[in-house]
């Protein structure tokens, strides 16, 4: 069996006498400043993949980062292979056992002239090339073991101490340029996580409904997370945790529904206010859901602000993905207390905002009671004077002129009624979108300048008979109305009909808009003004 290669510089195949060898410096510095002229991390471990095999003379490059928790390599960048070649090769290899395994363990340099030989060596998978000479240097990252990397096949012959030697001192200054890289992408992520929690609370703040709310903070860390489905759970009534709201590309099906029972160590945890971190959602003893097997790595984050449990938002990954890393534990978990606090604010104005309809619609009943009995009390004393008028034997004509008056008002009376209810039927905090709320939209609105409530009666269908210009220019003429009769002094009354069963003089169905009011007239001569608006449906 070949012996491993000595990585002493004083190799006996190199005398002592000799020193140190010379180094290519122009490669060696031109290779040092492409390592560190990238700040995106994963261009620059293909860069220093790059610049080793060029600087060495390898055939084959490759650079394994060590997976947080001792987990084998979380990645594996190449270079030489062809994609062909890796697609024939699979799966790269975990770094758990073998040659791999052993230098991520020891973190020392290795230097073999056939790697074969080796007994940690475990064979290469099916469509592997071959490979014999073999370099393996670690690479450290603030002192601490971040992968290493590996040069094969060196053109020419075996790797000399020259090449170990330039290894190493790329390695080094390869680890102050991830370095610089994970510092600029956690500041990228943090970046992006700060700008996902400032549109979840503008979203929130904007009026959405419950259901949408968790929706919008669901779908929002899901992205951030890069997570294959973002959850939302709530607390049961028996005491457990349900999900209530799942943002999942892959599909949602069993998601909603599926419940945390009591008793489970996790739940204990999120109801007190924990959060929960699963390497593996799927062989983790503590999940006991029939949906963990479709995940992996998962974070379990308790929606609270105030002392508030509102829920959990949960972030699993798929099975085989990275775990999460501690700055991604950490934004997150600053990313639901802040959608926490958005939640409970937007819940407190959406109860300010029901509070003050159902103030609004006090007001409208009394306002309708009061006008119901006046009518009412009216028009029984106009019916009492005409029985005694017909008892009096008095002129006929008379008699129906006051019962038409009387049929007039209970009419009018009716409108009002109907038109109160029609406000009353509005759902909080909606803006109308029929025609018939338009104008009643309109006229609350003016009430606040003339200092009187306007009456409204409709008369048709004018919800289903008058198209969209028309309404257009009816609410047009019908704001005009309003602000005349603010302008003028005196007003206490101001009524506004629309009426959709008008026709005009050539025999066209219209719509007509009246809008009265008893301030002081333009004239002397002219009690209180009425303006009409009509056109044709």
């Amino acid at each position: 069996m070949t012996e491993p290669t000595p990585t002493d510089p004083t190799d006996p195949a190199e005398p002592p006498s000799q020193g140190l060898p010379l180094l290519p410096l122009p490669r060696l510095l031109e290779a040092v400043l492409g390592v560190g002229s990238d700040l995106e991390l994963r261009a620059t471990l293909q860069r220093i993949v790059e610049n080793a095999a060029a600087l060495t003379g390898a055939r084959y490059a490759a650079l394994g980062v060590l997976a947080p928790g001792d987990n084998g390599l979380a990645e594996f960048c190449t270079t030489g292979l062809p994609e062909a070649e890796q697609a024939r090769i699979g799966h790269p290899p975990s770094g758990r056992r073998g040659l791999l395994g052993a230098l991520l363990h020891e973190a020392v340099p290795l230097r073999l002239t056939d790697l074969t030989t080796d007994p940690r060596a475990c064979g290469f998978p099916p469509g592997h090339p071959e490979m014999r000479s073999f370099l393996g240097v670690p690479l450290l990252v603030q002192d601490e073991v971040y992968g290493t990397l590996y040069l094969t096949e060196k053109r020419g012959g075996p790797f000399t101490a020259e090449d170990e030697q330039m290894a190493r001192l790329l390695a080094a200054q390869a680890g102050i340029a991830i370095g610089n890289a994970r510092l600029y992408e956690t500041a990228r992520q943090r970046e992006r996580w700060i700008d996902g929690a400032a549109a979840v609370t503008t979203a929130l703040l904007t009026g959405e409904a419950a259901a949408d709310a968790l929706m919008t903070v669901a779908e929002r860390a899901r992205v951030l997370a890069d997570a294959s489905a973002g959850v939302i759970l709530q607390p049961t009534d028996e005491g457990g945790m349900e999900i209530v709201t799942a943002s999942a590309p892959a599909g949602r099906d069993g998601l909603i529904g599926t419940t945390i029972a009591p008793g489970s160590a996790v739940l204990e945890q999120l109801l007190g206010g924990e959060p929960v971190f699963l390497d593996d959602s799927a062989t983790d003893a503590r999940m006991t859901t029939p949906v963990r097997v479709r995940f992996g790595p998962s974070m379990m984050l308790p929606l609270q602000a105030g002392g508030r449990l509102i829920g959990t938002l949960a972030l699993p990954r798929r099975r085989g993905d990275p775990p999460y890393s501690p700055a991604e534990k950490l934004l997150a978990t600053q990313f639901a207390s802040q959608a926490a606090l958005a939640l409970v604010l937007a819940d407190a104005r959406q109860r300010r905002e029901r509070l003050a309809v159902f103030e609004d619609r006090d007001r409208i009943a009394r306002d309708l009671h009061d006008l119901v009995v006046q009518r009412l009390f009216a028009t029984g004393m106009m019916l009492e004077s005409t029985q005694r008028r017909a008892a009096a034997e008095e002129r006929e004509a008379e008699v129906h002129a006051t019962i038409g008056r009387a049929l007039d008002e209970l009419r009018s009376t009716v409108q009002e009624v109907r038109t109160a209810i029609f406000a009353l039927q509005q759902p909080p905090a909606d803006a109308p979108t029929s025609f018939r709320g338009k104008v009643l939209r309109e006229t609350a609105g003016a009430a606040a300048v003339l200092g009187v409530q306007p009456s409204v009666q409709f008369t048709g269908p004018v919800d289903t008979r008058v198209p969209d210009t028309v309404a257009g220019h009816l609410l047009t003429a019908l704001r005009a109305a309003l602000a005349t009769a603010s302008h003028r002094a005196g007003t206490t009354r101001v009524a506004v009909t629309v009426d959709a069963t008008v026709s005009l003089p050539d025999g066209r169905p219209a719509v007509r808009l009246t809008v009265s009011d008893d301030g002081t007239p333009d004239t002397p001569a002219r009690q209180g003004t009425t303006t009409t608006w009509q056109a044709p449906l």
